[in-house]
């Protein structure tokens, strides 16, 4: 078998504070003199009930984290080791979402906040060699007019190279809020060439994704993967291009499935599904990008050609410039030519 890590491959799906490594997070709650929680230090990944009560821990527990981060040196730091992490799993491009909003306090606003991670995701790249650019998300908790307000503040820094904004996303509980609300922050980011790349389709289930698709007119869903339960939606999808960011360790720590057999990786892709795999929150949910595609290869079968077509998957999802997804489409051949170890 081939070295999954060397595999070039795009990250489409990774929270700012939940790509924090657990070392970091402990070094922050000792410097402010936060206890944590005996989850964010146990170091087993969360298993919650798919429930509203299963939420609410999971944004408690993700609420302690966040309340780590308490400067733009404790920002920078949490980029820079998301790209050195990314990097370090053949990850050629990464698209790192964050809520601006989170962290404006201590930093004078949200545009600070996003210039911020925007100058840090910059000298990462350079640092690094893996690309950094930034989506900005919403929260489904906050009013749809505070939406409108991130969407024309990311529309300010539109780009597709690193350090710039590629995409705007709406997050948090998909049981909470209007979803059709948030129409009008997504038209503000589409006319600004930014990808849509909202949450649907984990806790709930095809008629959410069907809200979704209609409201926001995604790009990219993040999750997505329960259209799979309608055949004609998952059709649907697959005839609009609307690529799946699939996460599975986050769907059976959320409950969503029982174990990673469930998750339905090959049905997805029998389907004709674009997937881009994700590691989403790899603080609480305990792995990273590379072993979502172990779990591809050892859980679901997908031999190395198989997994080499997801990795073309994510790249062709990404909001890369040509030339990046050319060099990275040109790895992955290369990857697959070279004889299994």
């Amino acid at each position: 078998m081939r070295d999954l890590t060397t595999l070039p491959k795009a990250h489409l799906h990774l929270h700012f504070t939940g790509s924090m490594r657990s070392a970091t997070l402990v070094d922050l709650a000792q410097r402010y003199g936060i206890r944590l929680p005996a989850a964010l230090l146990d170091g087993d990944p969360l298993r919650l009930p798919p429930t509203s009560r299963g939420w609410f821990r999971f944004q408690r527990l993700y609420d302690a984290a966040r309340a780590c981060v308490r400067s733009g040196d404790d920002m920078r730091r949490i980029v820079d080791e998301a790209a050195a992490d990314d990097a370090a799993e053949g990850s050629g491009r990464l698209e790192i979402q964050v809520d601006p909003t989170s962290y404006a306090p201590f930093l004078g606003g949200i545009t600070p906040a996003v210039e911020l991670v925007l100058d840090a995701a910059r000298e990462s790249s350079a640092r690094h060699g893996t690309e950094v650019a930034v989506i900005v998300a919403a929260s489904r908790l906050r009013h749809p007019l505070d939406a409108r307000t991130l969407a024309r503040l990311a529309a300010r820094y539109a780009g597709s190279g690193p350090g710039e904004v590629v995409g705007f996303g709406l997050s948090n509980d998909e049981r909470r809020g209007d979803t059709d609300a948030f129409a009008h922050a997504f038209r503000i980011a589409r006319d600004a060439g930014l990808a849509s790349v909202p949450h649907g389709g984990e806790l709930l289930g095809p008629s959410h994704v069907t809200e979704v698709v209609t409201a926001l007119e995604p790009d990219r869903l993040g999750h997505g993967v329960r259209s799979g339960e309608d055949p004609a939606l998952l059709d649907d999808l697959v005839s609009r291009g609307v690529a799946l960011e699939v996460c599975p360790a986050s769907n059976v720590s959320l409950g969503v499935y029982q174990d990673a057999a469930d998750v339905p990786l090959r049905a997805l892709v029998d389907a004709g599904a674009t997937l881009a795999l994700g590691a989403d929150d790899p603080l609480l949910f305990g792995s990273r990008l590379v072993a979502q595609y172990e779990t591809a290869r050892h859980v679901h079968g997908f031999d190395d050609a198989a997994l080499a077509d997801l990795a073309r998957s994510s790249v062709r999802a990404s909001t890369a410039p040509a030339a990046t997804r050319e060099r990275l489409l040109a790895g992955i051949d290369r990857w697959l030519a070279t004889p299994a170890g």
